[in-house]
């Protein structure tokens, strides 16, 4: 008996194969992906979760390949993108994506765009985190990994005095965030 899997097991077995991340989790992505239904190929979810999986792989272009395919994007799909170029050390993609959404930030986005613009500590890149940090709403300034990816961003850029503030601003620190205020640049 063949089961066709639907849109809920490709997104699970797309997962899967992120995390495992092994040659025969590669080999049975990579199957899946090709033989996908096309009637799915537009799937926010789906097509997402192929392109975390397809990053995890190292396949940045096939991921741009379905990046580019999807006709309406979600912060979600922009995201995963994001943290996919990130991960390959792909940081001016990332910083470029970024700067092409149009769609309200959440503070995973606010985080991955802190941690490109750390990696990166070039003109550019510290004028995108500075900018974007003066805009983050107040509650995200609340959530510990994003407040400490600014921190680490700031110490990156040389900019003790405004980590600090932020540092100070953190009502619950976790051994996180006190290492990126200790480790600094």
């Amino acid at each position: 008996m063949k089961i066709e899997p639907d849109q809920f097991i490709l997104s699970t077995l797309f997962n899967a194969c992120a995390v495992l991340n092994n040659n025969r989790a590669m080999k049975t992505g990579k199957k899946l992906l090709a033989e996908m239904p096309e009637n799915y190929r537009n799937h926010n979810t789906i097509s997402t979760s192929a392109i975390n999986m397809l990053m995890k792989f190292g396949d940045v272009e096939s991921a741009e390949t379905i990046f580019r395919s999807i006709k309406t994007k979600d912060i979600i799909t922009y995201n995963v993108m994001m943290k996919g170029y990130v991960g390959n050390e792909k940081f001016e993609k990332a910083l470029d994506l970024f700067q092409q959404i149009h769609l309200s930030l959440t503070n995973v986005t606010y985080t991955i765009a802190f941690n490109c613009c750390a990696k990166l500590c070039n003109d550019r890149a510290i004028k995108i985190g500075k900018e974007l940090l003066a805009k983050m709403p107040e509650n995200y300034r609340n959530d510990n990994k994003t407040s400490t990816s600014a921190i680490d961003m700031l110490m990156k850029f040389g900019d003790v005095e405004s980590a600090e503030r932020i540092f100070l601003s953190i009502k619950a620190k976790d051994i996180i965030t006190y290492g990126a205020m200790v480790k600094g640049n």
